[in-house]
């Protein structure tokens, strides 16, 4: 099953789940409870902390979920903040998802120190639900933004072309 955000995020061939990671959460656990899906592809959009370039495709199965205080020694969690479709971690694009964009380059470079380069606001909560119920999952994203003082503004700029990008790419897969 290909799944996708939603709203002004939306594939003719994708189900909607939702916007940040709550509203996924809840979206997809009702969706796997009612259909049982056998794989999980999530598609979208990524803001990039350097490392991958605008409308560069990616695709994953990692995920972390770790917030800009964390990375400054302002906040602590107690809970895993990594969560993979694989047991190589270590060669794969892991993608951050927060409910907040991050607009510091500064912050940025901290990520990529820390081998995440990409930031998604649904896609760990993508992955935490698919592995509680045991579906084998990943997501596909085109880059449409740096993690800058522009992310908005470019983001904007750019979805249209790189969602267009995405529906080739997963034409392409199939």
């Amino acid at each position: 099953m290909i799944i996708c955000a939603g709203k002004s995020e939306q594939f003719d061939f994708a189900v909607p789940v939702g916007i940040g990671m709550l509203d996924v959460a809840m979206n997809l656990t009702k969706l796997c409870m009612a259909e049982s899906p056998k794989y999980l592809l999530f598609i979208g959009t990524a803001g990039s902390y350097g490392g991958k370039k605008i409308f560069d495709i990616i695709e994953s199965k990692a995920a972390t979920n770790i917030e800009n205080s964390f990375l400054i020694g302002g906040s602590y969690t107690p809970i895993d903040n990594l969560v993979s479709a694989t047991d190589d971690v270590s060669r794969e694009t892991l993608v951050n998802s927060s409910n907040y964009i991050t607009k510091n380059m500064d912050i940025g470079k901290r990520y990529l120190e820390k081998d995440i380069h990409l930031e998604n606001m649904e896609y760990f909560s993508v992955l935490k639900v698919a592995k509680s119920f045991g579906i084998p999952a990943g997501g596909v994203f085109c880059v449409t933004n740096y993690c800058d003082e522009n992310a908005h503004d470019d983001f904007l700029k750019n979805q249209k072309e790189a969602m267009e990008k995405l529906v080739a790419h997963i034409n392409i897969k199939k």
